[in-house]
């Protein structure tokens, strides 16, 4: 292997805004964090036993249940809690506390990330019970509920409901944290119209406006007139001067080489890194010889992030038009604020965390989200199977908790129907048996997994069998390297794979890559040298079209079939890949189900 060209200098060695949940909390929720904390991680060990169920569950005395609700939403048990409350928040239930049982229900469903069905019971709360003091934290809860549903106009008109001088701080904040994440110019001006007075709202596009990307020639009229009205700094709201074009390109590669130690565990260790880096080398050098010169340079993150802060405090790295890396996630936070600041694009390779790119113009993935993959596996089932119930089975990792969530949320928004969503262990072998009960299974129209364990796929195969279920099943790509499941096993089956990564050895871009990187390395290509090659070549050719800030041009382009994977695209400001092939096995071969242009 090729060592990675060293820094143009060596390395020397060596918070975004969260939604805020009020602190004026109605009595009903003194005891409990505010709504909007996340619930902690999913898939952590925990660090001690977990607490016992409170006594009685499902009592029939409203007062033990509304008690034993608030106490599962201090256990972070935030579905039973749901269960628990439910009944005590309909008027035909006469319990006194019923609207504070449905705050707290609403509270639960927020923490549960059902958004949905929070502002469900939030609407009931409104409607039937509107003269409970605790209301402006009705209000608030819900504007939360909107943004989160990506409804921001709903938002501030819940928002605007609270009466004046109440959680005014609270307010403001959740604006803050919520109006970034918005990057569509023609939904801000329609917002601004409605909104006239909202002085966040008008900060927060101006923001937009000059550190966004969103800025053109047409909007000065505008920008002025929101810096005058709401007396912002003139000399910060001043957009740049737009890059112009050059004949050639610099782009920063920030990657955990860790030359410093050569021991053979490490080097096997980031062999990923350096495949990486090869394809990255292959992109440059297509790239030349189309006329299309990119000078790269290379810099030693190392295992640390102070390694990282003391590369981003060289003075280089401000005049770079493109940044690729880290991998690590705790450099990915770092180095989006630098991005941001600096405003230089910068594209992470390899992470599927959607949240490191909510609220910065300047951040992208290169490969399509969890949430992502969950959406456009849903939008695939819908078109192919029509809107029947569905089956949702996840691991309870935050990836595949987060997967099964979207995959639900966008199937019913198009109208279908999520019989169930269970979480399932594939370490206790009656789970999968266990999650098809309760419930008329057989009535199923397809059944989703998300689970990558190794045991996951026999069980369900298993457990399917036992229901006598002939449905189609969706499920991770991971189940086709999995040496308990033969390829006879999943072609005989309905198996859809999701599939990102997904390559046709036969098409001629994958071919002539493998021959190119065999001939020069001595070795096949990873899958990492494949991704190296197909996010410098799809973003340095975005540079040479329309120079260092593309934001808009790329918005305003559906997916495009890619040079070795099946395609690429980032349309309606997203900032993550919104391309994601669905593949299912006929006759022993893989075939794309979805292809760019049929999705």
């Amino acid at each position: 292997m090729t060592k990675p060209a060293p820094a143009a200098k060596p390395a020397a060695t060596g918070t975004t805004a969260k939604p805020a949940g009020s602190s004026a909390t109605p009595a009903a929720a003194k005891t409990l964090p505010a709504a909007a904390k996340p619930a902690p991680a999913a898939g952590k060990p925990a660090s001690k036993p977990a607490p016992a169920l409170p006594a009685n569950l499902g009592s029939s005395d409203p007062e033990l249940r509304y008690r034993n609700g608030k106490t599962l939403i201090d256990q972070t048990r935030y579905e039973l809690a749901m269960q628990e409350l439910q009944p005590l928040t309909v008027p035909a239930a006469k319990f006194g506390k019923a609207p504070e049982a449905a705050y707290l229900y609403a509270v639960a469903a927020g923490r549960a990330g059902k958004w949905a069905e929070a502002e469900q019971m939030l609407n009931l709360l409104r409607n039937e019970y509107p003269q409970w003091p605790g209301l402006s934290e009705a209000f608030f809860l819900q504007g939360q509920a909107s943004f989160e549903q990506g409804e921001p106009d709903n938002a501030l008109r819940v928002l605007h409901q609270i009466p004046a001088g109440q959680l005014r701080a609270q307010q403001a904040a959740m604006k803050a944290s919520y109006l970034p994440r918005l990057r569509d110019k023609v939904l801000w001006q329609n917002l601004l119209r409605r909104y006239p007075q909202d002085t966040v709202l008008a900060r927060a596009f101006a923001e937009q406006l000059v550190f966004g990307g969103l800025y053109t020639d047409a909007d000065k009229p505008q920008l002025d007139q929101v810096v005058q009205q709401f007396g912002l700094d003139r000399t910060r709201y001043t957009p740049r001067p737009r890059p112009a074009r050059k004949s050639g390109y610099n782009v920063a590669v920030l990657l955990p080489f860790e030359f410093n130690d050569p021991s053979w565990e490490t080097r096997r260790r980031l062999q990923f890194v350096n495949d990486l880096y090869a394809g990255l080398k292959l992109a440059q050098d297509s790239l030349q010889r189309e006329g299309r010169p990119l000078n790269l340079y290379a810099y030693d993150t190392g295992a640390d992030t102070l390694q990282l802060k003391q590369l981003l405090a060289q003075p280089e790295l401000a005049g770079m038009d493109l940044i690729v890396g880290p991998v690590y996630k705790s450099g990915s936070k770092i180095l989006a604020r630098f991005a941001r600041e600096r405003q230089i694009i910068t594209v992470n390779p390899l992470s599927q965390d959607g949240d490191l790119v909510l609220d910065n113009p300047w951040h992208y993935l290169f490969e399509p989200s969890t949430s992502t993959q969950g959406r456009q596996a849903a939008e695939f089932a819908y078109r192919a199977w029509g809107g029947g119930p569905a089956i949702v089975l996840h691991e309870d990792s935050r990836d595949e908790t987060a997967f099964a969530q979207a995959y639900k949320t966008a199937y019913e928004a198009l109208g279908g129907r999520v019989l169930a969503l269970r979480r399932v262990d594939s370490e206790i072998p009656e789970a999968y048996a266990a999650a098809f009960g309760g419930y008329d299974a057989k009535s199923a129209g397809h059944v989703v997994v998300a689970s990558d364990a190794k045991k996951a796929g026999p069980a369900t195969l298993s457990a399917l069998q036992a229901q006598g279920l002939r449905v189609p099943l969706l499920a991770y790509a991971s189940w086709l390297d999995n040496p308990s499941l033969s390829l006879g096993q999943l072609d005989q089956r309905e198996v859809f794979f999701v599939h990102p990564k997904y390559l046709d050895g036969t098409q001629p871009g994958v071919r002539r890559f493998r021959q190119l990187y065999t001939q020069q390395l001595n070795l096949p290509p990873s899958v990492f040298a494949f991704s190296g090659f197909e996010l410098l070549y799809y973003f340095g050719t975005l540079l040479h079209q329309h120079g260092p800030a593309f934001q808009q041009p790329l918005a305003g382009s559906g997916p495009v079939s890619g040079t070795v994977f099946q395609g690429i695209g980032y349309p309606n400001q997203a900032h993550d890949n919104q391309y994601v092939p669905i593949t299912k096995l006929e006759r022993l071969e893989l075939e794309v189900q979805n292809p760019v242009g049929l999705r």
